[in-house]
């Protein structure tokens, strides 16, 4: 495993992504984004499972998570400028590849702003996976429609509370946040994930909810498209799971996992590195 940074000049002030790396440096590159509240070490797991693929696996510990690009300012926080430090990685991986394009796969959040890349920026990828989240087209409009998938977005309405959300996911020894994982996630990786929330990451990371708009009429996206879901999945039903292939215009293929719930890069890392390789198209896929 391997370490960079991606420094980046924004009207937010100079920012520092740190990056976790793996595999050859002249390998096939493959960016990872991590969802809450992870970080690029949750993709260890899956890169474990990676390994000899070929793929330069690049993860960053995207904005509010690194500690030194922590904008205080809401307006930090929306899609479009998470998406923007995508493009600026991007950019930084392919310069010397000679490609303009990378492999895109996202968990989560993480799965969300791979959405929004691969709809507006489809130049840039080869493919994406995503992990969890289903296009934002189809969960916006599940949200609406589904009561199922209402309730499991409950969550949102404490998230998007500042200050209130903080003390509640922290109180009692960071009960509430702890509860996220659902028992589904080893304890030290937990412990790993609770740390990094409580030292100072956790009110920047719920910026990303602060700064949530309606994503509903999100384009099609046009580029190679898996959608993993686990069946259990706490914060995504079946309605906007199944809705996805609406709104994908290319090869696309649908994931479900029985028994899996929302975590599965810690449940089943050797299957999610299985599909990676799928859509990507390396050998042992």
């Amino acid at each position: 495993m391997g370490h960079l940074e991606l420094s980046r000049a924004t009207r937010f002030g100079d920012l520092v992504l740190d990056v976790r790396t793996w595999g050859p440096d002249d390998g096939v590159p493959v960016v990872l984004l991590h969802g809450f509240p992870q970080s690029a070490a949750s993709w260890e797991p899956v890169a474990e499972h990676l390994a000899g693929s070929g793929l330069r696996l690049v993860a960053p510990d995207q904005r509010g998570y690194s500690a030194r690009a922590r904008p205080d300012d809401v307006a930090a926080y929306t899609i479009e400028e998470l998406a923007g430090d995508v493009l600026a990685l991007v950019d930084t991986l392919v310069e010397p590849q000679g490609d303009d394009r990378v492999h895109l796969v996202g968990h989560d959040w993480g799965a969300s702003v791979a959405w929004w890349v691969a709809a507006h920026h489809p130049e840039r990828l080869h493919s994406l996976t995503a992990l969890s989240v289903p296009h934002l087209a189809a969960f916006g409009r599940a949200l609406v429609t589904d009561p199922e998938q209402r309730e499991r977005s409950a969550y949102l309405k404490l998230f998007r509370r500042p200050g209130v959300a903080e003390e509640q996911l922290l109180a009692d020894g960071e009960a509430g946040l702890r509860a996220v994982y659902a028992g589904r996630v080893p304890q030290e990786a937990v412990e790993r994930d609770v740390t990094l929330m409580r030292e100072g990451a956790l009110a920047p990371a719920l910026g990303w909810y602060l700064a949530m708009t309606d994503m509903s009429g999100l384009p099609d996206v046009r580029v190679p498209t898996t959608f993993v879901w686990g069946e259990d999945d706490q914060a995504t039903a079946p309605a906007a799971a199944h809705g996805c292939a609406d709104h994908v215009d290319a090869d696309y293929r649908f994931v479900p996992l029985e028994g899996v719930s929302h975590w599965s890069l810690d449940e089943v890392p050797e299957l999610v590195a299985s599909e990676v390789r799928r859509r990507v198209g390396t050998p042992g896929g």
